[in-house]
Formats: C-alpha cells, sequence, structure tokens
C-alpha cells in the first residue's frame, strides 16, 4: 500500500496508477483496503467505478449529483458535462477507482485533462501502456500460510501440522498462493471443523477446480468469484481476441497447460507448432496471455503458467477439437529432447537440459499413453541419464525403475526395449555398488538381446561389455577377460576402427591388464582409447578425461610418477571445469592424484584432496559403496604414513567392512584392505594379529589372482619383511 500511495502521488499534473495481475491475486482487495486507510487522506472524497458493467461518464455525472449535489448544465454535450462534474467538484485531493479495466482506450478519453488533484487507481488484468503500474504476483509462501492459519483459526492449524508438519504449506502450494484460491478454501475449511487439510488437499486432487470449495466466493468477500469463474473472464477476453494464423489464443494457453508446473522454454513451444509463424505466437505470447496475466516471464526466453491457470487452461482442453493432437506433438517434441542427452553431461550441458527436465517427467508420468512404442522408453531414459550423468544416482533410479516397469506392462517380459531398461537399470546399481543386484539384470538383458537381435548385434556387444565390468569390479578377471575381447571384436566389426564405442572397449581392456600386472599389453591400448577419444570428441571432454586418468593409473602403477603427476592434474582440473566440484569424477581425480603425492612424501598436498574426495562420496554416493570404503583406505594410508596410528585404525576397519559386505571374502579389495590393516599392527607390535591378517591377504590373492600378480607379490613381501621382523 505504501508503494501504491507513492505511485499516486508521483506525477505533476494527474497520477495514474494501475494494480495489474490475473485473476484472484487481490487487486481489488487492495484498491479497498487502500481506500479504506487513505479516506482521510482525499478530502474530496473517493469515487469508485465499475467500467465493465457501466458507462463510466454517467456513473460519474450520477454521482456528482448524488454525493457531491452537482447539476451540470442539459444544454452542455454528455463529455462536458463530465468536465463540469470535475471542475466543480468538492475542494481537496480526490481518488477516484476504476475497478476491472478491460480497455483503457474507453476510458482515457474522461482523465487526460483532470487537475493534478485528481488520483485515478485503476485494477485490470491486462497490462495498460505504459501507465505507472503496481503489478501483483501471488504471495509468498510464508504469507499465504499465515493467510489460511488467520482464517480457519491458528489452534486448529498447529493441532494439524502437529500430526503432518508440511500439509500446510502442501495445501498452498497446490493453490499456486492465489489469496483468491486460499481465502475460498480456508473459509471452506472454516465451516467444515471435521474437515482435515490432508482431506482438503486429496479433494482438490481428485476434482480440481471443481471442487466445491473453489467454487463460489461467500457473501461478505470482496471478492465476488470463485476460481473458476474469475479465470472464465480472461478466457472470454482471449476468445475475443483477433489474432493472425491458424492458432488461437486459447488454444496456445491450452497448449501451454501439457507442459508441467514449471518454468516453460519458449523454444520447446514452437517446436510442438512448427507450422505456425514465429511472429504470430510471439504476438499472442506477449499481447495477449502476458498483457492478460495469463502468462508470466521468467527469465530470457523462459515462460510459465501459475499451477491454477494451468488447471484452468487444463480444463478447457478437454473440450477442444485439437487435444488430442496437441498431446502427441507435446511428446514427440519432449522425446526428441530426452534422446540429446548425453551419457555423461557437462555443467554447460547440464544448464541447457535442466528447464526441459520437468517437462519430459510430465510425459513420462502422465502422458505416457501417447508416446509410441518405439519412443516409450526415452522419456524415463532421457531423465535417468541427466541425473546418473551426474553422479545423481538415487534421482536416477526411480526413472530407470520405472521404464522397466511400463515397457514390461505394454510390450511384454520379451522384447529388446525390455532388455535395454534390463541393462539400463543394471548399470545404474552398478554405478551405486549394488553389485549382486546388478548381476542378473545385466544376465537377463544379454540373453534377451542374444534371442531377440542375434549375436553379431551392437546391443549384444554392449551387453558383454557392461557384464565384463561387473566382473571386472568384483575381481573376477576370468570371467570377464573373453567378455571384454569378444565385446571388442564385435564393436571393431559393426563400427569400424574409429568409433568411441571402440575406444570404450580398448579402454576397459586395458583396465583389466593393469589390474592383472600385465602393463605392457594394457600401454598401447590406453595410448590408442586416449588418441581416438581426443580425435572425435576434442581435448575437453569427459571421456577423454577418463582415458587421462587411466593412462596416469597405469603410470602410478609402475612406479613412473613424473609421467603420471601432469596427467592427473590435467584430468582434475578438466573434470571440475566440464562437470563441476559436485561429481564422482571429480572424487576419483582427486583421490588419484593425492594417492600419487602420499607415495611421494607430500603429505600435506596429500591430505586435502582426500578429505575433499571422501566428503564428495559420502554426499553423492552412500556410506555403502565401494569408492567410499576406497577413501577411507586411502586416507588411513595417509595417516599411517605419518605414525597417526589412532587415526588410521578405525578408517581402515571401516574401509575391510565396507569391502567384505559389498565385494565378498574373495575380493582383491579386501585382501588390499587386509593388508593395510596388518601393515597398521605390525606397526604397533600387534604381531599375532598382523600375522593373521598377512595370511589371509595372501591367501585371497593367490587364489584370485595367481602368484605372479602384482598385488599377490607386494602382500608376499610385505609378509615376508613381516616375520623377519617378527622371529628374528
Amino acid at each position: 500500500m505504501q508503494t501504491l500511495h507513492e505511485l499516486l502521488q508521483q506525477n505533476q499534473q494527474v497520477a495514474i496508477a494501475a494494480i495489474a495481475g490475473m485473476g484472484g491475486v487481490g487487486k481489488t482487495e487492495l484498491a479497498l483496503q487502500y481506500a479504506i486507510q487513505q479516506c482521510n487522506s482525499y478530502q474530496g472524497g473517493i469515487c469508485w467505478l465499475l467500467p465493465k458493467s457501466e458507462d463510466i461518464g454517467s456513473k460519474i455525472i450520477q454521482f456528482a449529483r448524488i454525493q457531491l449535489d452537482l447539476n451540470p448544465p442539459k444544454d452542455l454535450d454528455f463529455s462536458a458535462q463530465v468536465q463540469y462534474c470535475f471542475r466543480n467538484w468538492r475542494e481537496g485531493e480526490v481518488l477516484l477507482v476504476l475497478d476491472d479495466v478491460a480497455d483503457y482506450r474507453e476510458v482515457k478519453p474522461y482523465f487526460t485533462s483532470l487537475s493534478s488533484r485528481f488520483k485515478v487507481l485503476m485494477t485490470s488484468r491486462q497490462q495498460l501502456g505504459r501507465i505507472a503500474t503496481l503489478s501483483l504476483d501471488v504471495l509468498q509462501p510464508e504469507a499465504a500460510l499465515e493467510l489460511l492459519k488467520s482464517i480457519i483459526g491458528r489452534e486448529r492449524f498447529e493441532r494439524e501440522n502437529q500430526r503432518n508438519p508440511q500439509v500446510g504449506l502442501q495445501l498452498c502450494e497446490w493453490l499456486g498462493y492465489l489469496p483468491l484460491g486460499l481465502e475460498l478454501v480456508g473459509r471452506y475449511l472454516a465451516r467444515k471443523p471435521d474437515l482435515s487439510l490432508a482431506e482438503m488437499r486429496r479433494r482438490l486432487e481428485k476434482k480440481r477446480l471443481e471442487q466445491p470449495a473453489l467454487q463460489e466466493a461467500e457473501a461478505d468477500m470482496t471478492a465476488q468469484r470463485g476460481v473458476l469463474a474469475a479465470f472464465e473472464l480472461s478466457w472470454q477476453e482471449l476468445e475475443d481476441a483477433l489474432c493472425k494464423g491458424g492458432v488461437t489464443p486459447p488454444l496456445v494457453g491450452c497448449l501451454l497447460s501439457l507442459f508441467a508446473a514449471a518454468p516453460i522454454p519458449w523454444v520447446l513451444v514452437e517446436q510442438c507448432l512448427l507450422e505456425e509463424d514465429g511472429e504470430d505466437l510471439e504476438e499472442i505470447r506477449d499481447d495477449k496471455l502476458l498483457n492478460l496475466h495469463l502468462l508470466q516471464r521468467k527469465g530470457e526466453g523462459i515462460y510459465q503458467l501459475h499451477p491454477l491457470l494451468r488447471e484452468f487452461f487444463q480444463y478447457k482442453l478437454t473440450g477442444l477439437d485439437k487435444a488430442e493432437e496437441f498431446k502427441h506433438s507435446f511428446c514427440k517434441v519432449m522425446v526428441a529432447v530426452a534422446k540429446d542427452i548425453p551419457q555423461t553431461s557437462t555443467l554447460e550441458q547440464i544448464t541447457d537440459f535442466t528447464p526441459a527436465i520437468p517437462h519430459i517427467a510430465e510425459v513420462a508420468n502422465n502422458l505416457i499413453q501417447y508416446v509410441s512404442d518405439d519412443d516409450l522408453i526415452w522419456p524415463f531414459f532421457g531423465n535417468a541419464k541427466f541425473y546418473t550423468g551426474q553422479g545423481l544416482y538415487d534421482q536416477a533410479a526411480p526413472w530407470f525403475e520405472q521404464c522397466l516397469e511400463v515397457t514390461k506392462r505394454r510390450l511384454g517380459e520379451e522384447h529388446p526395449d525390455v532388455a535395454s531398461s534390463l541393462n539400463n537399470l543394471a548399470a545404474l546399481y552398478y554405478y551405486q555398488g549394488r553389485y549382486s543386484e546388478a548381476e542378473p539384470l545385466y544376465v537377463q538383458a544379454l540373453q534377451l538381446r542374444r534371442c531377440f537381435l542375434s549375436e553379431s548385434h551392437l546391443d549384444v556387444a554392449n551387453s558383454l561389455n557392461n557384464l565384463a565390468n561387473l566382473y571386472y569390479t568384483l575381481g573376477s578377471y576370468s570371467k570377464a577377460e573373453p567378455l571384454y575381447v569378444q565385446a571388442l571384436s564385435l564393436r571393431r566389426r559393426l563400427l569400424g576402427e574409429k568409433h568411441l564405442y571402440v575406444a570404450n572397449s580398448l579402454n576397459n581392456l586395458a583396465e583389466l591388464y593393469r589390474s592383472q600386472g600385465r602393463y605392457s599389453e594394457a600401454e598401447p591400448l590406453y595410448v590408442q582409447a586416449l588418441s581416438l577419444t581426443q580425435h572425435l570428441l576434442g581435448q575437453e571432454h569427459p571421456v577423454v578425461v577418463t582415458s587421462l586418468n587411466n593412462l596416469a593409473n597405469l603410470y602410478y602403477s609402475q612406479g613412473r610418477y613424473s609421467e603420471a603427476e601432469p596427467l592427473y592434474v590435467q584430468a582434475l582440473s578438466l573434470t571440475g571445469c566440464l562437470l563441476g566440484q559436485e561429481h564422482p569424477d571429480v572424487a576419483q581425480s582427486r583421490n588419484n592424484l593425492a594417492e600419487l603425492y602420499r607415495f611421494q612424501g607430500r603429505y600435506s598436498e596429500a591430505e586435502p584432496l582426500l578429505l575433499e574426495a571422501l566428503s564428495i562420496r559420502r554426499r553423492l554416493l552412500s556410506e555403502e559403496h565401494p569408492d567410499v570404503a576406497q577413501s577411507f583406505n586411502n586416507l588411513a594410508g595417509l595417516y599411517q604414513s605419518q605414525g597417526k596410528y589412532s587415526e588410521a585404525e578405525p578408517l581402515l576397519r571401516e574401509a575391510l567392512s565396507i569391502r567384505r559386505r559389498l565385494l565378498g571374502e574373495e575380493h582383491p579389495d579386501v585382501a588390499q584392505s587386509f593388508n593395510n590393516l596388518a601393515g597398521l599392527y605390525q606397526s604397533q607390535g600387534k604381531y599375532s594379529e598382523a600375522e593373521l591378517l598377512f595370511v589371509q591377504a595372501l591367501d585371497i590373492c593367490e587364489r584370485s589372482l595367481g602368484v605372479g600378480h602384482p598385488l599377490t607379490i607386494m602382500v608376499r613381501s610385505n609378509y615376508a619383511i613381516f616375520l623377519r621382523q617378527a622371529y628374528r
């Protein structure tokens, strides 16, 4: 009200302020409260007029006769009589309120030559040109909650809030924080003391805008209409609007209602209406929908419908001939966007795709019946890729799981897309360290693909590669190698030498060879994979970073630290720039560089990197993940190197515990944990405990890796040193 008062005082000759906004936002209520508050300031009186329901000039003359005892000469023409009333108006400042102006041009002639003591306040759902405007938005969540409390009673609200702390905010959110909706629902609840807020929200979800609580205003309310009726006035103005092209303003509003209740990139709207002229759509958007406050501009090229207006336009869409066409078109556009989302997104790509994600989700959740069988997996897989690529596996999981459920229901248990859904869900479980859940899904996907697609199909090669990744991670190298070799051979035959899938296979096989200590076989594969990815993707790409890290790991394993360090540093820098600091790959890069520093005795440089890697992994992955165990293990190694045994021991114990639970008793990482904990006990003189662990570690290594593996050799050497020290 203070801002409104200032607006009305600013112009020296005549101050015209407009309170604009969508129906139900509180324009009339604000004007009324302002008039009541400022009644003593306007000694010349307050005149309230309704332009839509009456001729404004006649009402001004009628007001002057009744309230001011003015009688304009009848020999004057109509316009002159109105001006006579203004010239002879009571002394003092005057407030003229024009409530719900539909066309400013119709009222403008009466006020162009007014004395500056007349202040004209208009409410309108339209923008009124360059007139000073106070635009009203919906309430802030806290204010909306306060309004609801004040209507239903604070004691009742607090009682319900104790049972369900979020129910009040959820109800306000459903109503879009619109004052009219809040007041109507609040009064409805006040009339029904036994109706809970949770049940009220369920009823709104079921009947939407036709729910009785939103239908009619009570007699003592400033608003005279329910939400649906208030929006109908704007709908009528849309229907009356003249426009070019085949699509009308009401149709565009209905199309917008298919999008999620989130900001909408306008380019997606244009893609849904490719046959329409872009300038015509722009005119409908700016001159009709925005002008009537039926749409809000949220940023450059970004627009949004209020939640209740979205409900209203969906309500109107059900009766339109184009409803089915619009739904198919919208789904087709969002499927195309979903297909473009990369497996691993850079920060720039995340920014580009983020606005589309809720709209892809809308298709998956509410419009999947309008997506063809061929595209069925994409609304789910698109969102899943978006979150997986950022390391947000918990947010990706529901999309993968829902994809499998929907494809099975529509396509049957035995279908190539069901195989893809199984494979994708297995990949997620693999990233989460849920290996026992991933394996049967990978195996089932491979069997289905072999059955439906033949042995020489790219999807079969991908399944072989993914299953090999799992076996490699589980330390089952003898199972992984033939699958890797077969996948590489298939990919080369189907795709040629210069393809990313081929580079991926080269890298994976090299990783296996490195883990087995077959360094001379691994290095040329790593170099070839790095060269190929750089050629295909350029120097700055997440896949290139992975290749840099892997080659650096090889050099580190060989003790070639001066060659490893620049690659690790380059990988860490690129990963942070491309993926952001909160990403599993950033944690891995920090861990790798820290390990190099630790072995070089550069402890002060290693510790902050290890701590940050652990922190990122805990936030993104959970406490029960192999990467978290790796961080515990490496941080403990740093403390042990510094003689901080009391800090190292609990970390080593936790790493061992996680690895045994996730990987089983026969995994090389478990052997490594036994070896590390044994070394700690040896340093503390706890020889009986250390010996038992050394024996267990060596036994696992010899059975799982063989007697000539680097890890086996290292454990055997450590055990021999222990024996000489303990029994000399």
